[in-house]
C-alpha cells in the first residue's frame, strides 16, 4: 500500500526518490497524484517527508486536484537556465533538478528514479545530473522489484472498488459483443453476416469492441485479444482482423480495459464457440474450466502464488500436454504462468511463474488473475479462462466481476446441422 512506501525507502537504504513524466499512463507518478492533465511533471519525496509535485503554471488546478503541495517549474526561468546550459537542453533539464534538489536538502545519499520519459534524453540528463551532484548516488531498480511494484501488490479498500467498477465494465462489454455476435444472420456456409449482408470479420468485432469500451468512459491502452482459429491457439495473437467469423472455431477473448487516464485495470477471459463445438475443442475446453475451478477452490491466505502454477502443470501433465516443466518454452499445450496481480499495471505482483522467489503469495489485499490455457495453433484452437480475484481480508478469494462460463453460444438465427 501506498502507506508502506517509506518503510520500503528505509529497506533499500533510500533517502530519496523522484518520479518523472506525465500524471497519467504513468504507474508511479499516477500513484501519488491520482493521475489528471498533468504533464511533464517532477515529483520528489524525501523518505518520511510528503511529495512534492513541481509542474507548469498552466497544470496548477489539475495539479492541484492531486492534494499535493505544488510548486511551479517557472521559479526556475528557462531563459537563465538555457544560458547556463549553453543551449543544451538536457543540461538545462539536470540543472534545473539540481536546483530543486538543492531547495529540499537534497545534496548527498540515495536517490531512486522513476516514473516514464524519453530513454535517449532521460539517460542523458541524468548523468549530467550526476556530473553536478557527484554526492548523490543515482540508484535505478527493476521494474519487477521496485518501491512502487512492492507497495502497490496489496490494495488498499478504495483501489479494489475501483478495479471492481472496472470490473463491471468489462463484463458489460462483454455481455454486448456475445449478444452481437449470436444475434448475426449466418451465411450458408456459416460465415456470420454484418447488418448489411457483407461477411463479418474479426476487425469489425475489433472496432465494436473500442467503441463500447470508450462508450463506457474506459481505455484500452494495453490492447485486447480477440482471436478466432489459429490465432486463438496463440496466446497474445490479438486476431487477424481480416479473418471471417465462422461457426464453430474456439475465440479467445481477452479483455483488460483500464480506467481513463491510465488508472486500475481488470482483467477478463472467456472462450467462446458460436452455434457448436467439435468435440476436440470441447475437451480441450472442459480440461482447463476444470482445473480453473480446481485452483480456486484451493486457492488459500499466505500460500505461495507459485504453488498453484505447479498444481496447473502436474494437471495439464496428466492429460498429456506439454507444459513449461516438460518442455523449454513450448509452443503448444500450457505454455504460460497461472496468473498474475492487476493494479494500476496490468501485471503487478504477486507473479505465479516457476522463478519467482517466496514472497510472492497470496496475501490478505492483493489483486490477481487465475487464467489457465492450453493453446494448439497447428489444430486451430485454443482455450482460455481468466477472472480477476481478490484475496479479501478475512481470507476469502472473491472473483470481482462474475459472468456466465459458457463456451457453445447458441445463435439466435442459425437452425444449426
Amino acid at each position: 500500500m501506498k502507506s508502506d512506501i517509506d518503510a520500503l525507502m528505509l529497506e533499500r537504504n533510500l533517502d530519496a526518490l523522484i518520479v518523472f513524466g506525465n500524471a497519467e499512463h504513468n504507474p508511479p507518478m499516477y500513484y501519488f497524484t491520482g493521475g489528471g492533465h498533468v504533464s511533464g511533471a517532477t515529483l520528489i519525496k524525501k523518505r518520511g517527508e510528503t511529495p512534492i509535485l513541481f509542474c507548469n503554471d498552466m497544470e496548477r488546478d489539475e495539479a492541484a486536484k492531486s492534494g499535493l503541495t505544488i510548486r511551479s517549474l517557472n521559479a526556475y526561468p528557462m531563459q537563465e537556465l538555457m544560458k547556463q546550459a549553453g543551449n543544451d537542453v538536457s543540461l538545462l533539464g539536470a540543472i534545473r533538478l539540481q536546483r530543486m534538489l538543492t531547495e529540499l536538502g537534497i545534496v548527498e545519499g540515495r536517490v531512486g528514479l522513476y516514473g516514464t520519459l524519453e530513454f535517449g534524453s532521460m539517460y542523458y540528463m541524468i548523468g549530467k545530473l550526476q556530473g553536478l551532484m557527484p554526492q548523490l548516488e543515482l540508484v535505478g531498480e527493476s521494474a519487477m522489484t521496485s518501491i512502487f511494484i512492492r507497495a502497490m501488490e496489496t490494495k488498499e479498500a478504495s483501489e479494489v472498488e475501483r478495479i471492481r467498477a472496472m470490473g463491471r465494465i468489462t463484463i458489460d462489454v462483454v455481455r454486448q459483443t456475445q449478444e452481437y455476435l449470436t444475434s448475426r444472420d449466418v451465411r450458408a456456409d456459416e460465415v456470420l453476416l454484418k447488418e448489411d449482408g457483407a461477411p463479418l470479420t474479426v476487425g469489425d468485432v475489433h472496432n465494436k469492441i473500442r467503441l463500447w469500451v470508450a462508450e463506457h468512459g474506459a481505455e484500452l491502452p494495453s490492447g485486447f485479444i480477440f482471436a478466432a482459429g489459429r490465432d486463438a491457439g496463440v496466446p497474445h495473437s490479438a486476431g487477424t482482423e481480416t479473418d471471417l467469423m465462422r461457426l464453430g472455431q474456439t475465440i479467445i477473448f481477452d479483455i483488460y480495459p483500464a480506467e481513463r487516464g491510465g488508472g486500475y485495470y481488470y482483467d477478463f477471459t472467456r472462450t467462446w464457440s458460436l452455434g457448436y463445438a467439435t468435440p476436440e475443442a470441447q475437451e480441450m475446453y472442459d480440461q482447463v474450466k476444470e482445473i480453473f475451478e480446481r485452483t480456486f477452490e484451493n486457492f488459500d491466505l499466505n500460500a505461495g502464488f507459485k504453488d498453484y502454477q505447479i498444481m496447473t502443470c502436474e494437471y495439464f501433465e496428466s492429460k498429456g500436454h506439454k507444459t513449461q516443466r516438460t518442455e523449454n518454452a513450448p509452443l503448444d499445450g500450457y505454455v504460460h504462468s497461472l496468473g498474475h496481480g492487476v493494479g494500476l499495471n496490468i501485471h503487478e505482483r504477486p507473479f505465479s511463474n516457476m522463478q519467482v522467489d517466496d514472497t510472492h503469495r497470496l496475501k490478505a489485499g492483493v489483486v490477481i488473475t487465475s487464467e489457465p490455457g492450453l493453446y494448439y495453433p497447428e489444430k486451430g484452437m485454443g482455450a482460455r479462462v481468466e477472472d480477476t480475484i481478490w484475496v479479501r481480508p478475512d481470507g476469502q478469494m472473491e472473483i470481482l466481476a462474475e459472468y456466465p462460463y459458457d463456451f457453445v453460444l447458441p445463435m439466435k438465427k442459425w437452425k444449426g446441422k
